[in-house]
C-alpha cells in the first residue's frame, strides 16, 4: 500500500471515503506554489479524526495524506464541471476557494498526467476494489463520502452554510430511504442537495440499482473546530459532533443491513 493512502478494511456494508483530509504536497508537485503552507488551507480539516470511530462499526475507511492542491480526488477526471455556472475548483486547482492564486504567474501545473498516475488513479482503484469486495459479500452497501468546509466562502456560496449538507446527486446516487435516514439523523440546520449535491465520488460510484448507494456529507467546520484556526484539533469541542456522526453512520449502516 502506498504510504499516503490509508485503507482500513472492515466487513460491514459501509465505506467511509475521505478524499480531502490530506495536507502533504510532495516534491515536485510543490513547484511554483506561492506559499506551500497556505496551499493546504482548503483541506477538510480533521475529518479522519472525526470519523475514526467508524472502524469500530466494521466500516471500511479510505483516506489520503495528499493535499487536494496536488490533485482533487473528488473531481471528474475529464474535468467536466460538477456545478456548471457556479464557482468551483478543478481537477488540479490553480486557486484557493476564495479565488486567490495558488501559483506564481506562469508557474501553473502542466503535469496533470503524472499527478493522476501518482495519486488519483491509485485512490480510485482502492475505492473500486473495496466497493467490489463488500458488494460481493452484501446485497447492498453504502459509500459515505465525508467532507467539510468553512461556514462562509463567499465565492462558492452566499451567507452561512448549514451545519449538515447532504448530497445525493438530486436523488440519483442512492435510494430515497438512505437519504431520508441520514437526513433525519442530522439536527438542524441541515439541507439535502443544496449547494453541495455530491462530488465525483458520489456521482460516479452511486448506482442504487446495482446495490451501491453513495451519499456525501459536507460538514460546516464550525461544528467541531474554531474556524479562525481550523488546523487546530480540539477533542472536547469535536466530541458532540462525533456523537452525532455516530448516529448518522448508524442510520446508514442500518439501511444497508436492511436491504434484501
Amino acid at each position: 500500500m502506498n504510504d499516503w493512502l490509508r485503507v482500513t478494511r472492515g466487513d460491514t456494508p459501509l465505506i467511509v471515503s475521505m478524499p480531502h483530509v490530506g495536507t502533504r504536497i510532495p516534491a515536485p508537485f510543490d513547484a511554483g506554489l506561492i506559499d506551500p503552507h497556505a496551499a493546504t488551507r482548503d483541506a477538510d480539516w480533521h475529518i479522519d479524526r472525526l470519523y475514526v470511530f467508524a472502524a469500530e462499526t466494521g466500516a471500511t475507511l479510505i483516506a489520503t495524506d495528499i493535499s487536494r492542491t496536488v490533485i482533487d480526488l473528488n473531481r471528474d477526471p475529464a474535468e467536466v464541471s460538477l456545478y456548471p455556472g457556479q464557482a468551483t475548483t478543478g481537477l488540479v486547482p490553480t486557486t484557493h476557494f476564495d479565488g486567490s492564486p495558488l501559483y506564481r504567474a506562469g508557474a501553473e501545473p502542466t503535469d496533470v498526467a503524472a499527478r493522476r498516475a501518482s495519486y488519483y488513479d491509485p485512490y480510485h482503484a482502492a475505492l473500486s476494489e473495496e466497493i467490489a469486495r463488500l458488494r460481493a459479500a452484501h446485497p447492498a452497501i453504502v459509500l459515505y463520502d465525508a467532507h467539510s468546509i468553512l461556514s462562509r466562502v463567499p465565492r462558492l456560496f452566499e451567507g452561512e452554510l448549514p451545519q449538515f449538507n447532504i448530497g445525493t446527486n438530486s436523488g440519483a446516487s442512492c435510494a430515497p430511504a438512505l437519504a431520508d435516514a441520514v437526513f433525519d439523523a442530522c439536527p438542524e440546520p441541515k439541507v439535502r442537495d443544496g449547494r453541495f449535491k455530491g462530488g465525483w465520488i458520489t456521482r460516479n460510484y452511486g448506482a442504487p440499482a446495482r446495490g451501491v448507494h453513495a451519499i456525501q456529507m459536507e460538514l460546516a467546520i464550525r461544528g467541531y473546530a474554531d474556524e479562525s484556526a481550523p488546523e487546530v484539533w480540539d477533542a472536547a469541542r469535536a466530541a458532540p459532533m462525533q456523537a452525532t456522526l455516530r448516529t448518522i453512520l448508524s442510520a446508514a449502516l442500518d439501511f444497508a443491513k436492511g436491504c434484501p
